[in-house]
């Protein structure tokens, strides 16, 4: 009795174990079917066998089967968009229905050509394809300066030398065919900021460019600036122009400064050697000073040598003196009448 007892439990234990296998696989199984029925309702073509192998492959059947479902019923399977492909695109790190809703937006805006390789390559780009062709059909408004930047306008000098401050915006639209390796938004503000200065610094003055501010948008957009961009350049609108400093009057000024410093520094230098060539004279009259005086010295002792070599007489030397003194008086009467007040005419 206990024999069967003991039997009767395992056999127990065994079936309650097998149901729980079964209820988990049921469940489990009942999940796949669910989506395997919606695959079969509404034609997109998945196979039971390859919802499981989904999951051994570590992709989301769910996601698989929600994006194409959605490419079904909006028309777009073709030979490309196939499940292994988007299996393909999910283990690559992209996003399936992302891509899809991409698709449904280009084909429903009817002038867009983007096929289901050039979504996906545009997609692991790193790109948002949806925006992307959001921005196609609707096009984007850039600030130019972008906004939050350094500078709320962009600086420019026409020819005759007024600053104008500018700010400008740019309407834009997505290349799809140029999305991959294209240049961004911050290439496009870069560009048109560059185009605005030149088209200002080539006008013949501040006054024209006021009057015609779509002169500088005509310029901007004849240099085709938007070339190996990720987007199409539809228009330039000029929103603001102010007119800033007078930068060449300013300039004029300071060159002015500097040409009279220069002429101040150039006189100063004339000026300095004016003196040092004064004073150098100087030094050359009291050299030459100095050697009357020792010519002088010498004198004494000539008359002194003719008096011992009996060339010079006493009555010679009291002539020679009587000569000097009248010399001396005859110079400090003229130097007396020079220094003097002037004489005035007497009144007839």
């Amino acid at each position: 009795m206990q024999n069967l007892s003991t039997m009767t439990i395992v056999f127990l234990v065994i079936g309650l174990v097998v149901i729980l296998v079964g209820l988990v696989l049921f469940v489990i199984l009942a999940q796949y079917f669910r989506w395997y029925i919606q695959c079969i309702l509404t034609k997109a073509e998945i196979g039971l066998f390859d919802l499981i192998g989904m999951t051994f492959r570590r992709v989301s059947p769910q996601v698989i089967v929600r994006s194409k479902i959605m490419a079904v019923q909006a028309g777009l399977v073709h030979d490309e968009m196939t499940s292994k492909a988007l299996e393909a695109h999910y283990l690559a790190g992209g996003n399936v229905p992302q891509v899809i809703r991409a698709l449904i937006a280009a084909k429903k805006a009817k002038t867009i050509q983007l096929s289901f390789r050039e979504a996906t390559a545009i997609d692991l780009a790193g790109r948002d394809v949806l925006e992307s062709v959001q921005i196609s059909v609707y096009p984007k408004v850039i600030d130019c300066p972008a906004k939050g930047g350094a500078k709320e306008f962009l600086d420019a000098v026409a020819k005759d030398g007024i600053q104008l401050r500018v700010k400008a915006r740019v309407t834009v639209r997505a290349n799809l065919q140029q999305l991959i390796g294209g240049a961004t938004e911050e290439t496009i503000i870069a560009r048109v900021g560059e185009g605005i200065v030149s088209a200002i610094g080539s006008a013949d003055g501040h006054k024209l460019v006021l009057e015609n501010p779509d002169l500088i948008s005509k310029a901007v957009l004849a240099r085709r600036l938007d070339a190996q961009t990720a987007f199409e350049i539809v228009s330039i609108d000029i929103a603001d122009i102010d007119v800033g400093e007078n930068i060449g009057a300013r300039l004029e000024a300071d060159q002015a400064e500097a040409d009279t410093r220069v002429a101040r520094a150039r006189a100063e230098g004339r000026r300095a050697e004016a003196v040092a060539h004064e004073r150098e004279n100087f030094a050359k009259i009291e050299e030459s000073r100095a050697i009357l005086v020792e010519a002088e010295a010498e004198v004494p002792k000539a008359i002194a040598a003719a008096f011992v070599g009996g060339k010079l007489g006493i009555m010679d030397y009291y002539k020679i003196k009587n000569i000097q003194a009248d010399t001396d008086m005859r110079e400090s009467i003229a130097t007396s009448g020079s220094a003097g007040t002037p004489t005035t005419t007497p009144a007839t």
